[in-house]
């Protein structure tokens, strides 16, 4: 029983693992392949956003 138990936890750690990897790595795949125009569309917006924003803390100089 032990040995199912350890044999089914390091399957079930497998999948999981391998399945993370596999999704990590086809985001990377997908934004290099198709997500080009958009690479700064966020960075773009949040500058939009800020823009006319006081400097609050930290010093100049």
């Amino acid at each position: 029983m032990v040995g199912f138990l350890t044999d089914f936890t390091m399957f079930a750690l497998l999948v999981i693992g391998i399945t993370a990897i596999m999704g990590v790595f086809t985001n990377g795949i997908g934004e290099k392949l198709f997500g080009v125009k958009r690479k700064s569309e966020f960075v773009d917006q949040s500058l939009r956003v800020q823009n006319g924003w006081k400097t609050v803390g930290g010093k100049k100089g």
